[in-house]
């Protein structure tokens, strides 16, 4: 990439530097609560939406799990100003609790908060694709959004429901929506098998359910997503997947998939083959 991100490093440099400091208390604790990873993948997506414009993304994360079910963590992505004006990377915070009901069923609940340092509705180009001249100035409004979670896992299949918390990803009435949309849903069915050689199989459907529309058309879509991974000595471990989501209106040109920052248009639902290759400690 041509690109480079100062922050996203230093903070992945932090994360290393900490997990490098503790490996020696780690290695004498029956359990490991610290986990930390860092990935590289060939574009990011989420929810099936395009985040990184088509560009490959440097992605890394540090996890704490206690041994009673609590958990938090941070997680850190690459993003394109195109799709979030003026922002160049994502941090997200969450917490929650993981309960075992048996060896078959378990549950989960907790709070997911995305940020978007430095991105803002305001910073969006003009003149841009998504806002082409003569045009005025754009409310001051942030992509930050919180989600709560709960989901219950059945073996190797689990449904997840998160709600938003407050508007999501900035869509409300002073960007174009007919509404608020806080309590928009995001139904998660997924499920995960072990193969042999150290492979396995990711399958997922989402499906978003926004609680407003823009310009008289739903924001609603389901995503899809299909990966075959392996796991390799040392931590190593790559995948390969197949995503994509629905609803080409909102997020096909003419009038979705414009950018924020300049005159290009993209599909960003369209279904592709994303790579991933990462390391985990």
């Amino acid at each position: 990439m041509r690109h480079t991100y100062p922050a996203l490093a230093c903070l992945a440099l932090s994360a290393l530097s900490a997990l490098s400091l503790s490996a020696p208390v780690a290695a004498q604790d029956a359990e490991k609560n610290w986990s930390g990873n860092i990935n590289l993948v060939s574009q990011y997506r989420f929810r099936g939406i395009d985040q990184s414009w088509g560009q490959p993304a440097l992605q890394g994360g540090v996890d704490y799990k206690n041994p009673n079910g609590w958990y938090a963590g941070a997680w850190a992505s690459t993003i394109s100003p195109r799709s979030y004006a003026g922002g160049h990377s994502e941090l997200d915070l969450y917490g929650g609790y993981n309960g075992k009901i048996n060896d078959d069923w378990s549950y989960t609940a907790g709070l997911y908060a995305y940020t978007y340092p430095g991105a803002n509705v305001s910073k969006t180009a003009c003149p841009s694709a998504a806002l082409p001249a003569p045009c005025a100035a754009l409310p001051g409004q942030s992509y930050n959004t919180l989600e709560a979670n709960a989901g219950v896992s059945w073996k190797q299949w689990s449904y997840k429901l998160s709600v938003a918390g407050s508007d999501y990803f900035g869509a409300n009435t002073r960007t174009g929506y007919d509404g608020r949309t806080r309590g928009t849903l995001y139904h998660d069915i997924s499920a995960a098998f072990e193969l042999p050689q150290g492979m396995n199989l990711g399958l997922h459907a989402g499906y978003t359910d926004v609680a407003a529309r823009i310009g008289g058309n739903s924001a609603n879509y389901w995503d899809w997503r299909a990966s075959l991974g392996k796991n390799f000595d040392n931590g190593w471990n790559g995948s390969v997947s197949v995503v994509g989501a629905g609803n080409n209106t909102l997020y096909r040109p003419p009038l979705g998939g414009l950018s924020l920052k300049d005159g290009q248009t993209r599909s960003l639902n369209r279904t592709v083959v994303v790579l991933q290759v990462g390391k985990t400690f």
